[in-house]
């Protein structure tokens, strides 16, 4: 049978559907309207955006929260490079996405068109792969490559370019399939050696980090580490990846880590590294393990080859996904003794000391640790947290217990910003699931636009606003190497809940502990987008230490 003649536009929307798309975000540009005017008959949820960073960064935390590729379409130029922060987001967080961008027609190129831009360039160091579709019969073979190239090894970015005058023109050329996931899977010597290696240990260790994951795979690893007693901790923002009030949980490696925690690797005889990369945050700027040769026996297990031995030189490395690796788990049976048995609890008890808010005091009225307690208590254990980037974010990543998978979504790569967007993102793609953002106040007007997004679709997202008139984390800094010194990290900032209520959602200021609570309740009856305008005391700056602490410390040590 011949093919029917179409336009690229809806061929490439054809595309889409077969491969399983059901939504989209977008910022609208006139560079592709006929991939619009396709998908305006498609079966295809769109989200219409505010700004194309903010679009970026949901279809970023749709693949995040779904294994498959977000889908995100912005306009050429300025729409491209407005994007470019998801983009970088999802490389550095190995999360699947693809980026659609309108270009310039193909008869205009390299005059400096209105808008034009080479999209290789651009994005080549950001994304997997970033190409330009120069014939409308390519869409089918492109596109299938563009989720095969987002979802293989360690998953990222692709960046698709698509010239005005390709969408209008037509082509008879026949779907390609559906794409499928390329799994690799460990070989049974491998596994064989990892039961040895552990039958051997007196004190191992497991770190999960990266992405590739699922609800089975994350059970998989609980199921083994109950039959091992092992200790496992999660590398810094994946803590979704383990139940945090299960026996074998011993915290997270992140900023700000539990000293105890680290001693612990650092002691261990065998570290079990699955999915991640142990990058320089959760190594602790690289310090955790030596390089290239760390002193503990490690075992790493990672999607992509490329990344087995590329900054340590494992003692067994595994090209697996964690769905694929966790399968074989099943198969490994502990020893007959578990010598490090009672370190487990040991460690598991360090972490819930941590992690327990009710003694945390810090300067001023409103009391964070009282804050996360209250929300330990009322909020389910669905509960979706996201935010950005800032010192406002080590309430939740200490104190939150994370005990389901897809709870969270927060960016590895420390991008401001983020929350509110991923908030949008995952409330339209699980609307029965409580979202709630933390925010601060330079970090929620990085994207804070999105709001209206919110309100919208109707999307009952929580936004906490901790707002302490300064970008904090820098200010910290500031402060440890230059105390006293304070330069272009003050801020002056609007009436927050009043931005909440002009954009038609519920909003409320929040100066006192025994506030907070009561105010929480009417947010969340409001069933509308919210801001809870929370004034934190400057001095507030850690759970441990305050702003003076910090520089009256780095006073002391510079004299």
């Amino acid at each position: 049978m011949t093919a029917p003649s179409r336009t690229g536009g809806q061929i490439l929307v054809d595309q889409l559907t077969l491969h399983g798309v059901d939504h989209i975000f977008c910022v609208p540009g006139e560079s592709y309207l006929a991939a619009l005017d396709a998908l305006h008959d498609a079966k295809i949820e769109i989200t219409v955006c505010r700004q194309e960073g903010g679009a970026a960064m949901m279809a970023e935390a749709y693949g995040k929260l779904t294994g498959r590729p977000g889908i995100c379409f912005v306009t050429r130029g300025p729409g491209a490079t407005n994007a470019s922060p998801g983009i970088h987001v999802a490389k550095q967080d190995s999360t699947p996405m693809i980026l659609f961008v309108g270009q310039i027609e193909r008869g205009m190129r390299e005059r400096e068109a209105f808008q034009e831009l080479d999209y290789r360039a651009a994005f080549g160091p950001l994304a997997k792969w970033a190409t330009e579709v120069d014939d409308p019969a390519r869409f089918p073979e492109i596109v299938s490559r563009a989720f095969h190239v987002a979802t293989s090894g360690r998953p990222g970015p692709v960046v698709i370019a698509l010239p005005e005058d390709v969408l209008t023109e037509m082509a008879a050329v026949t779907d390609a399939p559906r794409y499928q996931v390329i799994e690799t899977h460990p070989g049974p010597t491998q596994m064989a050696e990892l039961q040895k290696l552990l039958h051997g240990a007196k004190n191992p260790i497991a770190l999960l980090g990266g992405s590739r994951w699922s609800e089975t795979a994350v059970q998989r690893f609980v199921r083994f580490a109950e039959r091992f007693e092992l200790p496992v901790a999660c590398t810094f923002r994946r803590q979704m990846l383990f139940p945090a009030d299960h026996a074998s949980y011993i915290g997270d490696l992140g900023l700000g880590v539990n000293p105890k925690l680290l001693a612990r690797i650092k002691d261990a005889d065998l570290v079990l590294l699955v999915g991640g990369r142990l990058s320089e945050i959760p190594s602790q700027a690289y310090t955790l393990l030596d390089i290239p040769a760390p002193k503990q026996t490690l075992v790493h297990i990672h999607p992509d080859s490329s990344e087995l031995g590329r900054v340590y030189a494992p003692h067994l490395a595994i090209n697996a996904s964690p769905n694929a690796f966790t399968a074989a788990l099943e198969g490994v049976h502990p020893p007959a003794s578990l010598p490090w048995g009672e370190g487990t609890k040991a460690a598991h008890e360090s972490y819930l000391a941590w992690s327990d808010p009710s003694e945390i005091k810090h300067p001023g009225v409103l009391q964070m640790g009282q804050v996360m307690r209250h929300l330990r208590e009322v909020m389910p254990t669905d509960t979706i947290f996201c935010n950005g980037a800032g010192n406002f974010a080590t309430w939740v990543h200490r104190f939150w217990p994370f005990r389901e998978y897809g709870t969270q979504l927060a960016p590895t790569s420390g991008s401001m910003g983020y929350g509110v967007p991923a908030a949008v993102g995952a409330k339209r793609l699980r609307p029965d699931s409580p979202v709630v953002v933390f925010a601060g106040d330079g970090d929620f007007l990085m994207n804070g636009q999105e709001f209206a997004t919110a309100v919208q679709y109707d999307l009952p997202i929580l936004v906490i606003l901790l707002d302490n008139g300064m970008y904090g984390t820098i200010r910290m800094h500031q402060e440890r190497e230059y105390p006293g010194r304070v330069s272009a990290t003050m801020l002056q900032n609007p009436d927050f809940a009043a931005y909440a209520r002009a954009f038609g959602g519920y909003g409320e200021r929040v100066e006192l502990t025994e506030d907070f609570a009561p105010a929480l309740q009417r947010a969340l009856t409001s069933s509308k987008p919210a801001i809870l305008h929370c004034i934190l005391d400057p001095e507030a700056i850690t759970p441990s230490m305050s702003l003076s602490a910090i520089r009256e410390k780095a006073m002391a040590e510079k004299k």
